[in-house]
């Protein structure tokens, strides 16, 4: 469930961990981040540039925001996704708290909608928001996902079914697809 924000943010302090799991040979590398409110990040970069890249969305949008690293404030997310990654787990039962535009949260809640097993366009996703032309919005969007995996951009894919852009590159959206059994291109 995606948090409603009212106001000031109550919690300035962000928790954020560097974990990597190892399943089938791959590891992934996992970047979370959490405030009182819920799960706000979860990225699948090097760590280097995933802090980089995480510093700079807080700038953005908590500028005050002091970001400190605990795993203590991260486990319950941290035991969700290695359930995933390990096949155990489809659905997350995590609150979240995103940080974006109103019409990124709204692409987000649609991407939530789509079903582990399943895919969708960009134009889909365009559609149900009411803005049949708007798939290339419905692209930007996807790539400033914050919540990778549980917020499931991977699973957007091209009209044709190609698989197009991935903030972490296409090479982990082919794993992620191949993990929920959905693109036998990947042999495991």
């Amino acid at each position: 469930m995606i948090k409603e924000r009212t106001g000031l943010h109550q919690s300035p302090e962000i928790y954020y961990w560097f974990e990597s799991i190892e399943t089938k040979g791959f590891t992934w590398n996992l970047t979370v981040a959490s405030t009182s409110q819920g799960v706000c990040w979860v990225g699948l970069g090097e760590p280097e540039d995933e802090e980089q890249t995480l510093k700079a969305h807080f700038k953005r949008w908590i500028p005050e925001a002091v970001l400190l690293n605990r795993r203590e404030f991260n486990v319950q997310v941290l035991e969700q996704l290695n359930e995933y990654f390990v096949g155990q787990r489809q659905d997350f039962t995590l609150s979240l708290y995103p940080l974006g535009t109103p019409f990124q949260l709204s692409v987000w809640e649609e991407l939530k909608k789509i079903p582990y097993g399943e895919t969708c366009s960009y134009g889909d996703i365009a559609r149900r928001l009411g803005n049949p032309k708007g798939q290339r919005a419905v692209g930007m969007a996807n790539h400033n996902n914050p919540i990778g995996v549980i917020v499931p951009c991977h699973r957007v894919i091209g009209k044709n079914g190609d698989l197009t852009g991935y903030a972490g590159g296409i090479h982990l959206k082919e794993r992620l697809l191949a993990l929920e059994k959905l693109d036998q291109r990947i042999h495991e």
